[in-house]
């Protein structure tokens, strides 16, 4: 087995590539006069420095820094009460920032603003939880998923991986399939380390099929023992259904007649 060397240089490889279909962007639209998002734009002014309408929404571009206040200013004087999603976007690679953005819900008018600002990477952003409390987890989980810190933040701590995982899973550089480090979390958890030759890496590609793997595929209709070696192929077994009293199972239905 191959030594094992740390990957804790993986989120400084930054990688961008523009040979993947790119989905074009929505169009934008200018913000329509006498309208409440008109009057948003204005209130606004001094804290935003793009704003626009796309997909029936208005969408408002500030500084990290004065996310508390356009929040405040929404949820106070223009009935935006709830925070109905927030997170961020990697452009590490692109841009050396984070997008995050927070989408505002005025449950009355059935009108949404989304609010976004561009953070550094490094940099933190003030928590929203005193303003919104849905706020506690989605930043946890931002802060769990990308590595963004949340000042003031009530209790910041990973939400879905557990606390001493390396690396945050949605950064663009993370490994699709997780890098040595969690290849060898579970088998360091319950067996240790010393076990590794023993027990191997753990398999973390779902996709992967092996037609004579015995262990993690049921084989209806073919059962064999638990590991056992069938790569002279397997000897077909009838199918037992179950009885029911408005249903004879045992039967086969037309329709799979026809169709063979």
């Amino acid at each position: 087995m191959r030594k094992y060397t740390p990957k804790d240089s993986v989120q400084a490889k930054s990688y961008y590539t523009d040979r993947f279909w790119v989905a074009p962007q929505m169009p934008k639209f200018a913000v329509e006069d006498g309208t409440q998002f008109a009057k948003i734009v204005t209130a606004l002014k001094k804290y935003s420095n793009q704003s626009y309408t796309q997909l029936g929404q208005l969408i408002v571009h500030i500084k990290p820094t004065d996310n508390i206040a356009v929040l405040t200013i929404l949820k106070e004087k223009f009935g935006y009460t709830m925070c109905s999603e927030l997170s961020a976007v990697d452009y590490l690679a692109k841009r050396g920032e984070f997008e995050i953005f927070y989408q505002m819900l005025n449950v009355t008018e059935a009108l949404r603003v989304r609010v976004v600002c561009q953070l550094k990477q490094g940099s933190a952003i003030e928590s929203i939880v005193p303003l919104f409390k849905m706020a506690n987890f989605a930043e946890r989980e931002m802060y769990d998923m990308f590595g963004i810190y949340v000042n003031n933040h009530p209790y910041l701590k990973r939400i879905l991986m557990p606390d001493d995982w390396v690396g945050h899973p949605l950064l663009k550089t993370y490994p699709l399939q997780g890098d040595e480090a969690a290849s060898w979390y579970e088998v360091d958890k319950i067996f240790g380390k010393e076990n590794r030759d023993a027990i191997g890496p753990e398999n973390r590609d779902p996709a992967n099929v092996d037609r004579y793997d015995t262990k993690r595929f049921s084989r209806v209709g073919y059962e064999v023992p638990f590991g056992a070696d069938i790569s002279a192929g397997e000897v077909a077994q009838p199918i037992e259904y179950s009885k029911a009293p408005m249903v004879d199972y045992q039967k086969e239905p037309k329709q799979l007649k026809e169709r063979r």
